[in-house]
């Protein structure tokens, strides 16, 4: 039963920061990040927040802006969120995405050799 209360709120808590982070900060360096997941403890005192952004080299800049406006987001989620204590924020950046395309790009790779080498034929 406790499961199903953590996924919940890890969607509500991805809802809500994306949201927060779209609408409330001014930090340009944050506007264009996309959260990909959240991961709450069981004791519901950390919360591990994914995210990524189109511009890779932005990547660590990025990083060090949200865990700097952490504070904020969290006393913005636990306005919006009904819980007793609003876990600690920490942001991480999703490698998930980027490993996914570089997959990509290899099948593509062995699809245009296995294409080039039948022509060949």
């Amino acid at each position: 039963m406790a499961n199903i209360k953590i996924e919940r709120l890890n969607n509500a808590f991805m809802e809500e920061i994306s949201k927060i982070l779209m609408l409330e900060i001014k930090d340009e360096n944050i506007k264009f990040v996309t959260i990909t997941g959240v991961d709450i403890t069981s004791d519901l005192s950390y919360a591990k927040v994914y995210f990524t952004v189109l511009d890779q080299d932005k990547k660590d800049v990025t990083l060090k802006s949200l865990n700097g406006a952490s504070h904020f987001i969290r006393g913005k989620l636990s306005e919006k969120i009904d819980i007793r204590n609003t876990p600690e924020l920490k942001f991480i950046y999703d490698e998930s995405i980027a490993y996914g395309k570089h997959i990509e790009n290899i099948i593509d790779k062995i699809n245009e050799d296995k294409i080039t080498e039948e022509k060949n034929q």
